[in-house]
Order: structure tokens, then C-alpha cells, then sequence
């Protein structure tokens, strides 16, 4: 069973999202492995965002996933990691097409609504980064 990490960010649970989120998950067959509500530290995002450190956009990264809770979770199932990644939806939430949760939800840059691991290497690095 493959397993994959998603992060519904702060933007998302402010605005009351978390809920419709995670049914649009389940509805896909998808299962909840394990939740949390918490708050990402400064230092935990540099860590989960160190690839993009060199880049201009890495400030306000660490602003929009540090600006309040976050629910935290990893969801199991066939072929999950392709499937939270098509519900998410492009990055950009201007290429993001309607139906998904970016194209839906999200307005603007960083300000993505949902973070998704993009393949089983960095699914497994990431939920032991947040669940150890």
C-alpha cells in the first residue's frame, strides 16, 4: 500500500477548508493513515523547503507555512502519490485548471492551500521529518 504526506496549510484551515479537503481524498478511496493539527516551526520549514532556499520566493515560503496551524497527515492507498497529486492541482493556482483543490481553492503564490509529496522517496523523507 502506498502511502503519501500532505500539509493543509495555514490559508486553508483560517479559512475553514480542512474538512472539504479531506473528503475530496476519501471520496477518491483514498485513507487517512494518520492527522494532526500543528504548528510548523520556522526551523522544520527551512528543513521542508531547503531545496527552494536559494531562490527569491524561499522568504515568503516560510511565512505562509508558518503563519498558523497546519493539519498534517499521510493518506495510504493504490497509486496515492499520483492521485493527491492530480487532486491538488498545479502549483501555480493561475495554471491550476477547476476541480482541483489548488484551482478551486488557492488565489496566489505561496499561498497553495495543500502541499503533496511528489514521489515515494520524498513521501517517506517527509513524514519522518513531521512524524519521525
Amino acid at each position: 500500500m502506498e502511502q503519501t504526506f500532505i500539509i493543509i496549510k495555514p490559508e486553508a484551515v483560517r479559512r475553514g477548508l480542512v474538512g472539504e479537503i479531506l473528503r475530496r481524498f476519501e471520496a477518491k478511496g483514498l485513507t487517512i493513515a494518520r492527522l494532526e493539527l500543528r504548528q510548523i516551526t520556522e526551523a522544520t520549514a527551512r528543513e521542508h523547503y531547503a531545496h527552494h532556499a536559494d531562490k527569491p520566493f524561499f522568504p515568503g515560503l516560510l511565512r505562509a507555512i508558518t503563519a498558523g496551524p497546519s493539519v498534517l497527515g499521510v493518506l495510504e492507498g493504490p497509486d496515492c502519490i499520483r492521485h493527491v497529486r492530480n487532486l491538488a492541482g498545479a502549483t501555480n493556482p493561475l495554471e491550476a485548471q477547476p476541480g482541483t483543490i489548488r484551482g478551486d481553492f488557492a488565489n496566489e503564490l505561496p499561498y497553495t492551500i495543500v502541499h503533496a509529496s511528489d514521489s515515494p522517496e520524498t513521501a517517506q523523507a517527509e513524514i519522518q521529518r513531521f512524524f519521525g
